[in-house]
């Protein structure tokens, strides 16, 4: 499974808050399954520029170093009306499903492959 590294509360939004768009500076040909994984260093919380009526997240219910759940990546456009499209690319998610317990682990940048072991592991989670 591919995976993608997130910083939060990004990776709480996808999964909690209706975030159906992840802006990148970069595209990809993969569609499919997409682990979210939250980053070790979340953005600081003067930067959180959510949406109007998306509540903020309190920092201790963040999970950090670990995948949290998984979306289906279902396309990339360079347009979107969703509200949360700021581009250039934005990936397009799909039916967000939450692990039920974070699984701890060290990112990476760019789509990276989970591990075997982490996807036994993952699989008990979802």
């Amino acid at each position: 499974m591919r995976v993608l590294t997130v910083r939060q509360p990004w990776a709480w939004a996808i999964l909690l808050a209706g975030k159906d768009v992840e802006n990148r500076s970069w595209t990809t040909a993969y569609r499919g399954p997409l682990a979210i994984h939250a980053s070790m260093r979340p953005d600081p919380p003067g930067s959180w520029d959510l949406p109007r009526g998306v509540r903020v997240p309190d920092e201790e219910d963040l999970a950090l170093g670990a995948i949290v759940g998984v979306v289906d990546l279902v396309d990339v456009v360079e347009r979107s009306r969703s509200r949360w499209f700021c581009g250039p690319y934005g990936w397009v998610l799909r039916n967000p499903r939450s692990l039920v317990r974070p699984l701890r682990c060290k990112g990476m940048l760019g789509l990276w492959r989970a591990t075997p072991g982490q996807l036994r592991i993952f699989n008990r989670y979802l």
